[in-house]
């Protein structure tokens, strides 16, 4: 059974570190993946005691670059799907700023979010297919 809804972004947003993940949902694996955990992107920028919207962006700049090279930039056509109101109520109100850093930064390189919104789908994309 294949899925609707088979690329979907996942953020993990702590304290200090920020991880982006695109996941495929038809069989669990971790396509793409970007976080300042990583010690490139931690020396391209200082988080101090927490990482703030700038390292979010540098991680969703290098997620999407990721993403290009694996030839998933468009999902397979369908894009990659983001529940943004749900990441913000996982992560805390206050994280906000870090998840839609992520989301424009990815959509600012070239890759097509399908975001979702009170279960309707909000394209990115104002080409989509109905």
């Amino acid at each position: 059974m294949t899925l609707l809804k088979r690329y979907v972004l996942k953020l993990f947003i702590s304290l200090k570190y920020i991880t982006a993940n695109v996941v495929d949902r038809n069989n669990g694996r971790i396509l793409a993946s970007a976080s300042t955990v990583e010690h490139d992107l931690k020396r391209s920028f200082e988080c101090g005691r927490t990482c703030n919207a700038k390292a979010a962006t540098v991680v969703g700049e290098v997620l999407a670059m990721r993403l290009r090279t694996e030839g998933l930039d468009q999902g397979q056509g369908r894009g990659i799907y983001v529940d943004v109101n749900k990441e913000i109520s996982k992560k805390g109100f206050q994280s906000r700023t870090k998840v839609w850093a992520v989301v424009n930064a990815m959509r600012n390189n070239g890759i097509k979010l399908v975001l979702e919104d009170n279960n309707e789908d909000v394209t990115t994309d104002h080409s989509r297919q109905q």
